[in-house]
């Protein structure tokens, strides 16, 4: 059990990025960015072939780039091109997916077996002892977190904020809403390879189809975390993206440890968990309207 409570952490952790970038595009910028799935997979993959070539550091900030490059491919369509969000977002995953096997040499999966990884960096340093994984994912994360946050309270963070919530405004103010956007998108992909970076070394291997139904999964830790502690500031957003996913990934564990649910139907119950919370403003609202339609008649009939 105690081996099942580690690896739900860890993975709550590492996943956790890939929530907090969900966080930037969804919520703060309005964005429905899908090039999540294939950006994901671009993160892991640099990662563990610059990993395999001997550069296990070198490899998570190429891989941060590598996935800045795709949210800035997803903003310039959107942006310059005239091409709606959601459509921007799948023609970016599309292409990505030639690119992602590009980068593992034309092989649908590569592997690290044997290879230096920055876990086993800091496995021989002794630091954390069993839990060096853990103290590595929750590092970075964390790390990760707090810079979001402290950029999105600058001026240029703002102005992404601001984007999100009234273009026309922004656009008033004498900024450009393209160039928000489009530094909004490339922070959040560069989250998104960052996840797929560590996660790459973590499991010392990236498969082509490693990434999908991550967005899904993304969303459902961003709302998990959502309804736990709320929707009410910038830093209350990030840390529920981090708690919704280690939540998550508890819920995963569970459902594998005690068969519950078959484990196959884990990614169709994750899709109802995130249409329901997408959906419960909607629901409520249809609620409260029915009840008051009811005490209405009941009045009447009084």
């Amino acid at each position: 059990m105690l081996i099942i409570t580690q690896t739900a952490l860890e993975l709550g952790f590492l996943y956790a990025l890939v929530a907090m970038a969900l966080f930037l595009s969804y919520r703060i910028l309005d964005i429905a960015d899908l090039t999540t799935d294939g950006c994901f997979v671009l993160g892991a993959a640099v990662s563990v072939t610059v990993t395999a070539a001997g550069h296990p550091v070198l490899a998570i900030f190429a891989a941060m780039l590598a996935g800045a490059c795709a949210g800035f491919v997803t903003a310039f369509l959107q942006t310059k091109l005239g091409v709606p969000s959601i459509l921007a977002g799948i023609v970016t995953n599309t292409g990505l997916y030639t690119v992602n096997l590009m980068a593992m040499g034309w092989k649908s999966n590569q592997s690290l077996l044997g290879g230096k990884t920055v876990f086993t960096m800091l496995r021989e340093t002794g630091i954390g002892g069993e839990w060096y994984e853990l103290l590595l994912a929750a590092f970075v994360t964390i790390l990760a977190g707090l810079l979001l946050v402290l950029f999105l309270g600058t001026r240029m963070g703002l102005s992404i904020r601001a984007t999100g919530d009234n273009p026309d405004m922004v656009r008033a103010s004498s900024l450009n809403p393209s160039f928000t956007i489009t530094v909004g998108l490339c922070l959040a992909n560069m989250l998104t390879a960052l996840s797929g970076a560590i996660v790459g070394q973590y499991q010392k291997t990236v498969d082509i189809n490693s990434g999908t139904g991550i967005v899904v999964i993304g969303l459902a830790c961003l709302i998990i975390g959502e309804t736990l502690l709320g929707r009410r500031s910038v830093k209350k957003g990030v840390i529920a993206a981090i708690l919704g996913s280690i939540v998550y990934r508890f819920i995963y564990a569970i459902v594998f440890y005690t068969k519950i649910v078959p484990v196959e139907c884990l990614k169709l119950l994750t899709a109802i968990i995130v249409a329901l919370a997408i959906a419960a403003p909607s629901i409520q609202k249809w609620a409260t309207f029915q009840k008051r339609k009811m005490a209405a008649r009941n009045k009447e009939g009084v």
